[in-house]
């Protein structure tokens, strides 16, 4: 499929309503049941929505802000600052590379998460 920013800007929503209400239920709606789920590009992804609803189960209050950068063909890529409140005091800052399967639904979801403290060099 052809992304469209509508349609990034969609299926980030969506994923955010599921991620906020813990909605493992409803992943297949916005990903293939084959998915590939990069949640740090250097460890190994998890594959299929079995894997992704065990990696879900997590219950945080955050609040999260997105942006779109860029849409070409069946990728989109998103900017996110998300800040964990109650349980985590954390804050994150990512970049998602969405990859869609013909029928809209993400096939390939790579996430480069950035935080306060973390080296960003070669060096740590």
């Amino acid at each position: 499929m052809n992304a469209t920013r509508d349609h990034v800007a969609a299926w980030v929503a969506a994923y955010e309503r599921y991620w906020r209400g813990n909605a493992v239920d409803q992943l297949a709606t916005i990903f293939t049941e084959d998915a590939q789920y990069w949640y740090d590009p250097y460890q190994e992804p998890l594959i299929g929505l079995d894997a992704i609803r065990e990696f879900w189960t997590e219950d945080d209050v955050f609040t999260v802000t997105s942006d779109i950068v860029a849409v070409e063909g069946d990728t989109g890529v998103v900017r996110l600052e998300v800040h964990y409140g109650e349980t985590v005091g954390h804050e994150y800052r990512d970049l998602w590379v969405i990859r869609f399967a013909a029928d809209g639904r993400c096939r390939y979801f790579e996430e480069w998460p950035f935080w306060p403290g973390k080296g960003h060099s070669a060096t740590g």
